[in-house]
């Protein structure tokens, strides 16, 4: 376990001429803004029709989605213990230190900003390029990928000027996608000419190893729709009462969009069937459509766009501090943990972010790298929560408080479940999947270079 005063150490050689540490100007709103903003981005949009084409039958299909949302849940109670423990910037990267110590720690964060963090903001950026702006603009191949790259830029500028400045512009984009959500749920039920039927027709098929595996890469892809309450964590260091506010914030935001999950897909079901959901590209769109006619889908396809905007901007607000965190403990690039002394932002690590975000926008299509993303963040998930039940064996005088409800059953099941995510991606999408592998793999001797480099150095 490293030493405290390493951890708060400036890590940038300029103490006194730049601030010493981030300052907390977050509250419990901002929690569950970007807690909420984060998770409900493109994905609750796009992936219903992935999840449809492999499964068909309704109720399968809603078992996805209350699975995914169970998982989420019970990791997001573990997190919260932990970023109640360790209130400081890093999150995940931190318990993970603390859990397992710095390689694993560091292997994390390296992966985050290669693969998962990076990679769901290119995705977002694809998405808003790719998937809804053309529904309003007929762009050339060259002219996505531009929208792609100022995307990505203006929300790196935003938060460049001020966490607080992020926070808002987080607040207001996640009001508009929780009232579209709830909004569009209402209007299909009260004026689509819908089906009950829709709910459970076609049957489900017996169960088999086929099904199984099938379901399992169908939950990878909703988990990709609840992916982005775990980055709350990682601005523990700048909230203010965070042993209060972020196992609060984490606790209403999550099951907030797990009931916004479900009653969206109760609402695609009720005006179309399952299979027509799989050959839509634009499902809320649609259903908007079979509800009040063209004028209502272009409406919903235009809020869809904020709420990309938000999920990504989530990332930007939040990621950054990882790579600040190791910074400080001279394991990454140490001009990272720079503050900028007029915004008081963690800066160069934003400007990292986003240029290489915007080189992954230039790479791939959206499902693979989706795919890099969910395999990548799953290890490390089941990793954490793991850490839940280490630390309490390591650091058993260690402040909690909050402490995480059914202990040790739901960190366990979530620990298996993301054993079984992990193995089934490897499996079922094998190229992509180790693609994400060696890119953590790659970590080790990253790491190593940096741990010489710090053992190399005098005792400060």
């Amino acid at each position: 376990m490293m030493e405290t005063q390493n951890r708060q150490s400036v890590g940038n050689g300029q103490a006194g001429k730049t601030p010493r540490s981030l300052p907390r100007v977050l509250g419990l709103v901002d929690v569950i803004g970007i807690v909420v903003g984060t998770m409900i981005g493109s994905g609750i949009f796009i992936v219903p029709a992935s999840i449809a084409a492999g499964l068909e039958a309704p109720l399968v299909i809603l078992a996805v989605w209350v699975v995914g949302g169970l998982l989420t849940f019970f990791g997001a109670l573990s997190l919260a213990e932990l970023g109640a423990a360790y209130p400081q910037a890093g999150g995940m990267y931190v318990f993970l230190r603390e859990g397992f110590g710095p390689l694993i720690g560091f292997l994390f964060g390296w992966t985050l900003f290669l693969v998962i963090d990076s990679g769901t903001i290119a995705t977002l950026s694809a998405a808003f390029s790719t998937k809804y702006l053309p529904y309003f603009v007929k762009l050339p191949p060259w002219g996505t990928k531009l929208v792609s790259i100022l995307f990505i830029a203006f929300l790196a500028t935003v938060n460049y000027i001020g966490a607080r400045w992020g926070a808002n512009l987080q607040n207001f984009l996640t009001t508009i996608k929780f009232i579209a959500l709830t909004g569009l749920a209402a209007i299909v039920f009260l004026f689509a000419k819908g089906n009950v039927a829709n709910f459970h027709t076609p049957s489900p098929k017996g169960f088999s190893l086929d099904v199984i595996g099938k379901f399992g890469v169908a939950l990878v892809a909703a988990l990709w729709a609840y992916k982005g309450w775990e980055t709350s964590t990682f601005s523990a260091g700048e909230l203010k009462k965070p042993e209060r506010n972020l196992p609060l914030g984490i606790f209403i935001g999550t099951v907030a969009v797990i009931f916004l999950y479900l009653a969206a897909n109760l609402a695609y079901l009720y005006a179309y069937p399952s299979s027509f959901i799989a050959t839509s590209s634009r499902i809320g769109a649609d259903a908007m459509n079979a509800a009040v006619g063209p004028v209502g889908a272009s409406i919903i396809a235009f809020i869809i766009l904020f709420s990309i905007t938000g999920a990504a901007n989530g990332h930007h607000l939040t990621s950054p501090r990882v790579y600040y965190a190791m910074s400080k403990d001279k394991l990454f690039f140490k001009t990272l943990a720079k503050i900028h002394p007029r915004f008081l932002t963690p800066h160069i690590s934003i400007v990292a972010l986003a240029v290489w975000s915007s080189v992954l926008s230039l790479s791939g299509t959206f499902e693979q790298l989706y795919t890099y993303v969910i395999f990548g963040l799953w290890i490390f998930m089941g990793l954490t929560v793991a850490a839940v039940i280490i630390l309490r064996k390591k650091a058993p005088d260690l402040p909690r408080p909050y402490k995480t409800w059914g202990y040790p059953v739901t960190p366990i099941l979530f620990v298996l479940a993301a054993l079984f995510i992990s193995v089934n991606t490897l499996i079922r999408q094998s190229k992509e999947s180790l693609i994400g592998l060696g890119i953590i793999v790659l970590g080790i001797p990253a790491y190593l270079y940096w741990k010489s480099r710090l053992d190399k150095k005098p005792a400060e």
